[in-house]
């Protein structure tokens, strides 16, 4: 049995937003954050998990991070 971070959604979707959001510049509102993600080719998986984001602004990737895993 693999227990490899790669299979977990939870751990590939945090994954895959910080990556969508290379270059935010902090603080960043939720539209920023949507916009660049865009810009940087986000999947739809991504998109989804920053359009769910509460309606704030974020100081620094770490609090996007936080905000991403409390979603489910």
């Amino acid at each position: 049995m693999s227990t490899s971070n790669a299979k977990n959604p939870a751990i590939r979707k945090f994954i895959d937003v910080q990556k969508a959001l290379k270059g935010a510049s902090y603080p960043a509102a939720k539209k920023d954050l949507l916009n660049t993600a865009k810009q940087n080719g986000a999947d739809e998986e991504a998109m989804e998990a920053l359009a769910a984001l509460p309606e704030e602004e974020y100081a620094n990737p770490a609090q996007v991070s936080k905000a991403v895993g409390n979603e489910d």
